[in-house]
């Protein structure tokens, strides 16, 4: 197959061909409103918990090095408040001139020693947690994009027809890169902060029960926090990822037209519309930061709450003798520890709601309705001779509203089919449902008498090039360009494509010739230039059927004629379908197809339709009476 056409505009309504859609192109996939809460929460993460399933087994070295890593970590201020001890024993006794008083030099610099041990072995464990993390995190979201990646070519055309690109494509990217930093990040903090406030209340009651209670006094305070401000960021969390894929789509709309955005002045339009949706981004983002922000100061509070009253009643333990100044040294740092971990999950908690935001959306993805399964047993057509049959064809973009009723057709092998028919006529859906990118509502139609629907999609788009008015020519070069058409064609067959298609002369003349590369919209050459190109990349994919839409209009006469002589040379001997835009280049089709509202009005030669008189001699005698009448 040459050139697969270009489906989704920048920007469309709900069905193709229509005009500009509301900003952000919101369709069935989309949130509906902006800001609201995830539809199924739990059913969200149970689902992306199901990713991990698969890699129980790294997991579980995960949380075994998390816990060893945590452990090294907690016994630390407890060996650390030995060497408190002993320093304090040594100055107390040389203050109370206690005979042999000293400190315990050797003794701290022991401790010291295994500290470091301690330190080290805490690091290393947490180096190894991360490196294992960093693997299945890695690998999940892997696998989450090729799934994303393998519905995209599974959804039917009309999917893209209602959304933006920058929408599909912040779910595809954004989403998923937010799900990616959260598995990387969070999900070990969470294990680590579970860890550690069980081993650090452990820690403290070996020290102090009475301590621990009063440590205990600020969890629920904590938690209560957390909720309240959780509830309150979740709901901007969403619409921030919504407002998100708006820009997006916005930017890529804008970026993609911006020629026309200028030639018609609509700068100050798009920036205005641009501004709406970066403010309400702004003001999402804005509370979302901050409610979620405001859970720092309010832990720290209640932590230092807590702090104030564990140094008042340890002070008065240490005085009766209850504890040394070691263990309420220690204490300290536990219950520093301790809110260390509850702080972490509560930040986690407020990730955890943008997460499930992205997630939702990328599920919302991946649960699109898919094409029409294919046929178990496809049929397959080995040499195809180009017959094409439409019989009693019927079809509609909405249930219940029927665009095409009854349409039959019988197109021979070789013959030249032209599409005629004011703009809006359904010229482009009659392609579309030729090409499948559509599946019909009633009737059938035939390739070589084989119904399309029992044939494998890309055994049918193989039997077609296509040489479309909006050209696409990728990043690469010439020759690369050319043989996308057929990757296995010689360097031989490449260059008889472009001296087919009179695009031989001009690649030479190029500073690289036929290793020229292109950049993104190929603008270091004409558009007359990147038309030959598309015809000799479907001259050298040698199709069966050929669908054509002109695109001279907007080139020279000189180019105009190497073009259609190109096309000429590309119709011979195959079953062509010409979309026709100036009436007087298909007056030697052998079949003319007159549509109008989407159905076939009229069907023959060009001397048969003028003679009766109808719409098509209308049309025609048009295009010469009023040049400013257009047949599509």
């Amino acid at each position: 197959m040459s050139e697969q056409p270009s489906h989704t505009g920048s920007r469309r309504s709900g069905r193709p061909g229509g005009g500009m859609g509301p900003p952000g192109g919101m369709g069935p996939g989309r949130m509906g409103m902006k800001g609201e809460k995830p539809k199924d929460f739990k059913g969200t993460l149970r689902r992306l918990t199901g990713y991990l399933q698969p890699k129980r087994n790294q997991l579980i070295a995960v949380f075994v090095t998390a816990i060893l890593s945590t452990i090294f970590s907690i016994v630390s201020p407890k060996v650390m408040g030995k060497a408190t001890d002993k320093l304090f024993e040594g100055i107390f006794g040389i203050m109370k001139k206690v005979p042999g008083a000293h400190i315990d030099f050797q003794g701290i610099a022991q401790i010291i020693y295994i500290l470091i041990g301690l330190y080290l072995l805490s690091s290393l464990f947490s180096y190894v947690m991360q490196y294992l993390m960093a693997g299945v995190a890695q690998k999940v979201v892997y696998d989450m994009r090729t799934q994303i990646n393998d519905k995209l070519t599974r959804l039917p055309l009309k999917y893209f027809d209602s959304r933006t690109h920058g929408e599909i494509l912040s779910r595809a990217t954004n989403d998923v890169d937010n799900i990616s930093t959260t598995l990387q990040q969070s999900l070990t903090q969470m294990i680590t902060s579970v860890v550690t406030i069980i081993g650090v209340i452990v820690m403290m009651l070996t020290i102090s029960p009475l301590m621990t209670l009063i440590a205990l006094f600020t969890l629920p305070l904590s938690l209560i926090v957390t909720i309240m401000v959780a509830k309150r960021s979740q709901v901007h969390f969403k619409g921030q990822q919504t407002a998100l894929g708006e820009l997006n789509g916005h930017v890529e709309e804008m970026y993609t037209g911006h020629k026309v955005v200028k030639a018609f002045g609509h700068e100050v339009k798009s920036e205005a519309e641009f501004e709406r949706i970066n403010e309400e981004l702004y003001h999402s983002g804005w509370r979302a930061q901050f409610i979620s922000g405001t859970i720092m100061p309010l832990m720290n509070f209640v932590n230092n709450l807590g702090y104030v009253l564990i140094c008042v009643v340890g002070g008065i333990f240490v005085t009766r003798g209850r504890i040394t100044v070691g263990d309420i040294q220690a204490f300290i740092q536990y219950s520093r520890q301790f809110g260390q971990p509850i702080t972490q999950a509560a930040n986690i908690s407020n990730i955890i709601q943008s997460t499930i935001a992205s997630a939702e959306r990328v599920f919302e993805l991946l649960d699109e309705e898919e094409e029409v399964a294919e046929v178990s047993s496809p049929a397959r057509l080995t040499s195809p001779a180009g017959a094409v049959g439409f019989h009693h064809v019927q079809f509609g973009y909405k249930e219940g509203e029927t665009l095409i009723e009854d349409m039959n057709v019988n197109v021979r092998p070789g013959q030249m089919v032209a599409i005629v028919g004011p703009t809006g006529a359904g010229k482009t859906t009659l392609i579309n449902l030729l090409m499948r990118f559509y599946e019909l509502q009633g009737g059938e139609i035939t390739v070589d008498g084989v119904n399309i629907a029992n044939m494998k999609r890309s055994d049918l788009h193989s039997l077609f090039g296509m040489v479309l008015q909006d050209t696409w020519l990728f990043n690469g070069t010439i020759h690369d360009n050319i043989a996308y058409g057929r990757e296995s064609a010689t360097e031989e067959e490449i260059i008889r494509a472009a001296e087919a298609a009179h695009a031989d002369h001009f690649i030479r003349t190029l500073p690289d010739g036929y290793n020229t590369v292109l950049n993104e919209e190929a603008s270091n050459i004409s558009q007359g230039q990147k038309q030959l190109l598309t015809i000799a990349r479907a001259i050298l994919a040698d199709p069966a059927i050929l669908i054509l839409d002109e695109a001279t209009s907007s080139v020279d006469t000189r180019t105009e004629i190497h073009i259609q002589e190109a096309m000429n040379r590309l119709m011979q001997n195959r079953t062509s379908f010409v979309i026709a835009h100036r009436l007087s280049t298909i007056k030697g089709a052998d079949l003319i197809l007159v549509m109008n509202k989407g159905t076939v009005i009229e069907q023959g030669t060009h001397e048969e339709l003028l003679e009766r008189r109808g719409f098509y001699a209308d049309l025609y005698n048009s295009q010469f009476s009023d040049s400013t009448v257009q047949a599509g």
